[in-house]
This record gives C-alpha cells, structure tokens and sequence, in this order.
C-alpha cells in the first residue's frame, strides 16, 4: 500500500480544506457531514410548515445567508459551511453543493431546479489500489446569474457577473461577464448588453 501523505503531518480535512487531496472517510468529515445531513432534513421539514420559519435553520446549516434568500429544499450538501449565498438569490429545488471547497453564490442570482455546483475532483493517474482520494476547487457565481435547470457546474468554475447559462449546461470551464453559455460542454453563444 502507497502512502500518499508520507511526511505530512496534517489531518485529511486539513489537506480537504487547502485543496489538496485527501481521503474522504476522515472522521471529522464525517460528524460535519451528519450535521448537514440532520439540518438538511429540519430544514425540508421546517420549509413545508412555513418557509420563513426555516431561515434560522438553513443559516445555521449555510455559512452565511444574505437578506431576502429563498431555497426551495430539498438541498443537498456535504457540509453546507462552505457555502455562501448572497443577498435576493433564489434556489429552487434539489439544489445538490458539493462543498468540500468554497462554493461562493452572489446577490440576486438565479438558480433553477435541479441544478449541481460540485468541487471534489479525483485524480486521474493509476492507482495501485482503490483508495478514496479527492482534492477540491472552489466554485464562485458571482452576481446577477442565472443557472437554468439542471446545470452542472465543475471545480474550480467562476461564472461572470450577469451571466445566463442554459438548462442542462455543463460548465467545464470559466464563463465570463454578460453572456449566454449553453450545451455540454457550455460555451458561449451570445454576449448580453
């Protein structure tokens, strides 16, 4: 068996949290991912008896909340701390945010059902054996976006100010500033004024 981190004295969510790889099963992952997963569920349970009782719920499981934010659950999330959402944004259901690295969503953004913003990659060298290996990449919407129905954004992915990406795009790589982006992977096929 390699050992990947011979001389590297830090936790695995150490390495997670600086981008580096790790393997996932670290047991303090763990007992935050069982912590979303429990606020998760108040905060489906919470939404359906009255949606603007469950905002103290999802701040608690979100890293910071902005004024007047509406998500739709069910949202899925790895630890969901690592996950900002600016002021007027509005998530509608089955957002899933995979938040081993920072996922930044800015002020009056638009994110439509379905949608995905994952940061793990893997690497993609042999491996002698199966081992759990993951790094991360941050994930930044910035503001005024709008993400149609089941996008799917990738590590490491910036989407520019008053964007649209298209229902179904895969965003590989950065989009920016004023423009349409659609197809997989997403390109650009119009700039907005």
């Amino acid at each position: 068996m390699i050992d990947y981190f011979a001389g590297d004295p830090r936790t695995n969510r150490e390495r997670m949290l600086a981008g580096d790889l790790y393997i996932a099963d670290d047991p303090d992952n763990a007992k935050s991912f069982h912590r979303a997963l429990k606020l998760q569920a108040r905060y489906t349970a919470a939404y359906i008896e009255d949606p603007e009782s469950a905002r103290p719920v999802l701040a608690e499981l979100l890293g910071s909340v902005g004024a007047n934010v509406d998500v739709r659950p069910p949202i899925t999330v790895d630890y969901g701390s690592f996950i900002t959402v600016g002021e007027g944004t509005f998530i509608n259901s089955n957002l899933t945010a995979l938040d081993v690295a920072a996922i930044t969503i800015g002020r009056d953004c638009q994110i439509g059902p379905n949608v995905q913003l994952l940061t793990p990659t893997h690497p993609l060298e042999a491996q002698p054996r199966r081992d759990k290996l993951e790094a991360a990449k941050p994930i930044t919407i910035e503001d005024n976006v709008w993400l149609g129905g089941g996008a799917i954004v990738l590590p490491g992915v910036t989407i520019g100010e008053n964007s649209v990406i298209g229902a179904g795009a895969v965003v590989t790589k950065d989009i920016p500033a004023n423009v349409v982006a659609v197809g997989n992977p997403a390109r650009v096929v119009k700039d907005l004024p």
